[in-house]
């Protein structure tokens, strides 16, 4: 991918985190995606899915997601702009009790929940 293309791609990338509270780059295929979706669900978050697999620009974005996160799989999930990491941050901070607080911050979480 030619630099200014990489530009763009990241640009959109930025763009789309930037616009929802939480954000879940994932493929439809991918079992670690869903079990993240399927916390994220259970916790009743609201969140932004973006199925990679599906998107006929999906590779590049992940593409540029490696570049700028220095994570190259799926899920890549982000809360408040903040890149949290793939499925194994995810349940840790679930697990340590620091995923519901950083739900409530971004206000993705409308209703009080509690640590599954």
């Amino acid at each position: 991918m030619s630099k200014e293309k990489m530009e763009k791609v990241m640009n959109k990338a930025k763009e789309i985190v930037s616009s929802y509270p939480v954000v879940v780059f994932s493929k439809t295929y991918c079992g670690y995606c869903q079990k993240v979706k399927k916390l994220l669900t259970q916790l009743g978050a609201d969140f932004e899915v973006l199925e990679l697999d599906q998107m006929s620009d999906g590779g590049e974005i992940q593409s540029a997601l490696s570049k700028w996160t220095e994570q190259r799989t799926v899920p890549n999930v982000f809360i408040k702009g903040k890149h949290i990491g793939g499925c194994d941050s995810v349940m840790e901070s679930n697990q340590k009790g620091k995923l519901v607080p950083l739900l409530i911050e971004a206000g993705a979480l409308g209703k009080i929940s509690s640590k599954l």
